[in-house]
């Protein structure tokens, strides 16, 4: 496929995806080695540092995003150099209410300033946090702009990622995040063929469980949601308490109870929707109003299909 094609369709999802690769969870084990914590990498870690760390798990193994700022402020202060810190508080700032696009600006600037400096002696993960830079900073030149003014961003987004997997194309960071980019692609692009992403991502990303939850999310687009499920199931498993497993597997449910008309897989549905709200005071307000919504609609059909079955018996 070609690269022209990938960023004409890419700039149509660029806003509501913004974090996609970001928010990018996984199991993460708070080290206590000497060492500074990396939340992907087994072997040959780098030098993460270990507040970073925190607020990582904090908003994506637990799912909590209103508890964070001040862990990533920490993490500023700590170890001013790690770009990936201000590529999180830069996906912070557009889970606001109200956008903070400035915040979104100034953050994704010193993600890039960072990466820059971090790729002379890691060129790999310089290179990567580069990309997210241009990405970040592309999403602030969408809203202003325009898509139009966002394409050159999206050039440099693809050049960056290129440079990093020149360096190791196995890396598990490099492969989640370029992964979750690869997989938007690739089920939303007419006459693409998802399995090679699907199969890299799964054999490459790291760690698991939020490999479980990029693939829970591509089956489900593709509307494969018997592996959807599959994949819902395993993330709940590894990560328990984060609310938007469950809303996840809750819209799997949904759509196979609609296309069914299935009411106990309606109703185990807003089980799971339910698990969610219950810990709706961790998420993002957006999040909220549309797993609000889904909710409210799936009890509606299944008030509906109750009624059409007494209607019936009547």
């Amino acid at each position: 496929m070609k690269r022209e094609t990938k960023i004409t369709s890419f700039k149509t999802q660029l806003q509501q995806t913004i974090w996609i690769p970001l928010s990018i969870t996984m199991i993460i084990g708070l080290s206590s080695a000497a060492w500074a914590a990396d939340p992907f990498r087994q072997k040959n870690p780098r030098d993460i540092d270990k507040y970073t760390e925190q607020a990582f798990e904090t908003i994506f193994f637990k799912g909590d995003y209103k508890t964070v700022n001040n862990e990533l402020l920490q993490a500023e202060a700590e170890k001013p150099d790690e770009p990936l810190t201000y590529a999180l508080l830069a996906s912070l700032a557009y889970t606001e209410k109200e956008k903070d696009w400035e915040g979104i600006k100034k953050y994704a600037d010193k993600t890039l300033e960072s990466a820059q400096l971090l790729s002379q002696s890691d060129p790999l993960r310089g290179n990567l946090y580069l990309a997210v830079g241009h990405f970040l900073d592309g999403a602030y030149v969408y809203q202003k702009d325009g898509a139009l003014d966002a394409i050159n961003k999206l050039q440099l987004v693809f050049k960056y990622l290129d440079r990093a997997e020149e360096s190791d194309p196995n890396d598990p960071e490099l492969n989640l995040i370029k992964g979750y980019m690869d997989l938007l692609l690739a089920v939303n692009l007419p006459f693409s063929k998802p399995e090679q992403a699907i199969a890299r991502f799964e054999s490459n990303a790291a760690p698991g469980y939020l490999v479980d939850r990029g693939l829970a999310v591509a089956y489900r687009d593709l509307k494969q949601y018997d592996k959807a499920l599959e994949y819902a199931n395993k993330a709940i498993k590894a990560a328990p308490d984060n609310p938007e497993h469950y809303y996840l597997k809750g819209q799997i449910l949904r759509q196979i109870g609609k296309k069914n008309d299935d009411i106990q897989v309606l109703e185990e549905a807003t089980q799971n929707f339910t698990l969610a709200l219950n810990k709706s005071a961790q998420l993002p307000d957006f999040v909220l109003e549309t797993l609000e919504k889904e909710n409210r609609l799936t009890q509606e059909r299944i008030a509906e299909l109750k009624s059409g079955q007494v209607n019936s018996q009547n």
